[in-house]
């Protein structure tokens, strides 16, 4: 009797996990978490054999995992080397890291993004802005969350932002000075992508999400008054229930199979690209989550369920070893 490899799960996130749990279980397929929080490797020993699936987000550092980044690099490493299949591998985990990876291989591939410049340092960043008409935004590279987005006015507002001790120094040194687009309506699209197959698509509120929008993420409600946090770059302040996330229904756009072979072509087997239409006809992608999330009140609706799909599609990966 031929027994199945077993399929691990490379998190570093225990609050993000259930739903995938969830449908593991559903779909009758057995998975081992492995948290990559801390731990030893065993570099003269090999790993065990299986299907190794990588969702480390580049947002570790805000639950106060700083070293799991690194840690799922050796982890990746490792387990390569040795020839075991990864699922979003090492290579897939820069891409995760970096927004300056993502827009420039976007732009590689053909796929319009917002202007941008990477500036190292912060020394740096008010003289990059220069080349950018206000208004505009900044954000960290190594991102997630909505780190580092702010919206600046013009110049001089940055200078000062920049000098003042509010300052948000980013993970890896580099903040992004990106135009601001302004939207056709206020939202954004995350189009969800699982072994090479387009899933569905979900629209943002941005009027009352901001630039904080993981479909895995309440809004933050304020301790003291229970009242939702008002997110930076919100012009409508948030209700309590209220969904900032919704399935968009009957999406088909030429834009899906840009999706698929740039998908394809850099090896990222599970993948959320998220873009937005702007106010004079562009449709910009800024970003590519490797560490995807699935909203509930969008899975209630839609066409058919993506940790499931996933689920499925690692349990294909392990019968084929």
């Amino acid at each position: 009797m031929t027994t199945t490899p077993t399929i691990y799960a490379l998190h570093e996130n225990p609050e993000w996990f259930p739903p995938f749990a969830q449908a593991f279980e559903a779909e009758g397929v057995h998975v081992e978490e492995w948290l990559l929080t801390d731990g030893v490797l065993d570099l003269d020993a090999a790993p065990p054999e299986g299907v190794f699936w990588s969702r480390i987000s580049a947002s570790a550092h805000t639950r106060d995992h700083h070293l799991s980044k690194d840690y799922t690099r050796a982890v990746l490493s490792w387990l390569e080397a040795h020839g075991r299949r990864t699922v979003n591998g090492r290579r897939v985990l820069e891409l995760e890291m970096s927004k300056v990876d993502q827009l420039t291989r976007l732009r590689a591939a053909g796929i319009e993004t917002p202007r941008t410049l990477a500036a190292i340092g912060r020394q740096n960043v008010v003289e990059a802005a220069r080349a950018i008409p206000a208004p505009f935004v900044t954000k960290h590279n190594q991102g997630g969350k909505g780190l580092g987005v702010r919206r600046f006015e013009d110049h001089a507002e940055l200078a000062e932002y920049v000098a003042s001790e509010e300052f948000e120094e980013p993970q890896d040194g580099i903040t992004l000075i990106q135009e601001f687009v302004v939207a056709a309506t206020p939202r954004i699209t995350r189009v969800e992508i699982v072994g090479g197959e387009f899933l569905y698509a979900i629209d943002a509120d941005t009027a009352r999400g901001g630039f904080q929008l993981c479909p895995a993420d309440a809004c933050a409600i304020d301790p003291q008054t229970g009242q939702p946090i008002m997110p930076p770059g919100a012009t409508l302040a948030p209700e309590i229930g209220q969904q900032l996330f919704s399935l968009r229904e009957g999406f088909d756009d030429p834009i899906i199979e840009k999706y698929l072979a740039f998908a394809q072509a850099n090896g990222i087997e599970v993948c959320g690209i998220e873009f937005i239409e702007s106010q004079d006809g562009r449709l910009l992608t800024y970003d590519v989550n490797t560490n995807t999330n699935y909203n509930a009140a969008v899975e209630e609706v839609a066409p058919r369920s993506a940790p499931r799909a996933l689920a499925r599609y690692l349990r294909s990966i392990a019968e084929a070893l």
